[in-house]
């Protein structure tokens, strides 16, 4: 409200001084031409010419506003509606603007008036004097000051009444926020900020508070949910070498027994750190701190080596691998976690692919960048089930034989998202296809998830993909222990 009254004052002053000086200006510019046309005359028709016109100009109707004095060289007045020369001392230095009292001989004993008026030197010395009564001016100043200081009072006014109505409305929605912020300290992780649909600051403030909220919800949840998978998928090999260890300690010490039990655990082990690297990997990727990291990746050549590892595998399983790679493909991105997803997408084609089948790796260069395709002629995913085998120790129920840990997918789907791809789950007629397009800033999920539609599964399978910064502590906590 101060700021807004200072600004009010400072316009309302400037309005005042801008139509003062243009007044002023106007007044000076009559005088001056009133003296150049009386100087003229005087050239023209001499002292007697000029004693007449000014007789006439003071006794006619200009002489109500009109100021005139024709003085000899000591002052003393010739002609003329003043009684005397104006005593200012500036008045008798010779040509010179002045504001001075006098009182015109209409007035007579009245009171004095403000007067301006430009004195001028005559040939001869005689002096000239030519002014305006500013009375007039002085009364439209008082007015204009009058108007000016009556709108500054309303103006103040109504910044009062503006200002608090302002104030109440803001401290309303703070009082709000306050409100739900204490609601969720208490532990209420339901609450939300309130939005009243203005879309103003407050609102954006709010949605954004809303949009946090939610985003350490999903944490919390894929947190929870992941303790959950590793409780659930973790216990059975543990239980397993704790069964075998006992067993062993409970028969013969046979040095053939122990060694067999010892290499069966340590199998189990194996299985259960590379779930452990799995879920890290799974963390690092999520997390984006790889980014830091990035580097030019010839994403052809990644591929040709996956290729040339993976198809001595593929063989032995009475596999034909097809491979169809273009040069010149290139990306930013982590090399390590390109190939682990690469390599978990090989792994997974081969394991599902029966005998006598066949897979294929393909790479070229589409619109948007690189493109990767991974097929096979196994079983495939259904349509429906393509976003969830994308979350972590997600496995479709035909598969629950095979061995796994549900993890491969989900590397891939968060690697994909870090390089910023575009993954999608495709049928293969037999099989499945995943195309992984580089470039495209795209989505990550089968047929119609580039729409944006989810259902609540997905939903779900989203939160726990996206709890890798917070995941990766207590996996490295947890592989520690």
């Amino acid at each position: 409200m101060a700021l807004f009254c200072v600004s009010v004052s400072g316009v309302l002053a400037f309005v005042y001084y801008t139509t003062e000086q243009v007044i002023v200006r106007q007044t000076d510019e009559t005088i001056q031409a009133e003296i150049l046309g009386l100087t003229e005359h005087y050239r023209d028709e001499g002292l007697t010419g000029l004693l007449q016109i000014i007789r006439q100009r003071s006794a006619g109707a200009s002489g109500k506003r009109g100021l005139y004095l024709l003085a000899d060289q000591k002052f003393h007045p010739l002609a003329g509606n003043l009684q005397h020369w104006p005593d200012s001392p500036v008045a008798r230095s010779g040509s010179a603007w002045i504001d001075f009292l006098v009182r015109s001989e209409e007035q007579g004993a009245g009171a004095p008036q403000v007067a301006r008026a430009r004195i001028f030197d005559l040939p001869g010395g005689f002096h000239l004097l030519i002014g305006r009564d500013m009375t007039e001016r002085g009364q439209f100043q008082a007015v204009m000051a009058e108007a000016l200081l009556g709108a500054l009072g309303v103006a103040i006014f109504l910044g009062l009444v503006g200002g608090v109505l302002m104030s109440r409305d803001l401290l309303r929605r703070l009082d709000a926020i306050n409100r739900s912020t204490r609601a969720i300290i208490r532990g209420d992780m339901r609450e939300r900020m309130p939005v009243t649909g203005s879309d103003d600051e407050f609102d954006q403030l709010s949605t954004n508070l809303n949009l946090m909220l939610d985003r350490i919800h999903e944490l919390m949840q894929g947190i929870r949910q992941v303790t959950d998978n590793i409780a659930h998928d973790l216990r059975s090999p543990i239980n397993r070498v704790r069964s075998r260890m006992e067993m062993t300690l409970l028969g013969q010490p046979d040095v053939a027994t122990c060694r067999e039990a010892m290499q069966d655990t340590i199998d189990e082990a194996d299985a259960i750190l590379g779930t452990f690297n799995a879920l890290l990997d799974i963390a690092l990727a999520e997390s984006g701190a790889p980014r830091e990291q990035f580097e030019t990746i010839d994403l052809a050549q990644v591929a040709s080596d996956a290729k040339d590892l993976y198809e001595p595998l593929a063989e032995d399983r009475g596999l034909r691998f097809d491979s169809e790679i273009a040069s010149g493909l290139e990306i930013r991105g982590n090399r390590h976690l390109v190939s682990q997803a690469l390599s978990n997408l090989l792994e997974n084609a081969i394991k599902y692919t029966p005998d006598g089948g066949q897979i294929g790796l393909y790479g070229h260069q589409g619109e948007a960048g690189p493109v990767l395709e991974i097929a096979d002629s196994g079983p495939g995913i259904p349509e429906g089930s393509r976003d969830k085998v994308l979350a972590r120790f997600a496995r479709l129920d035909e598969s629950r034989a095979t061995p796994g840990s549900g993890l491969g997918l989900s590397l891939v789907a968060a690697v994909a998202r870090l390089h910023e791809a575009g993954l999608r789950l495709e049928d293969n007629e037999p099989g499945l296809r995943v195309i992984l397009q580089f470039g495209a800033a795209g989505s990550t999920g089968g047929k119609g998830l580039e729409s944006g539609t989810r259902d609540e599964s997905s939903a779900k399978s989203e939160s726990t993909r996206k709890s890798g910064p917070m995941a990766a502590t207590f996996f490295a906590q947890l592989a520690a222990v």
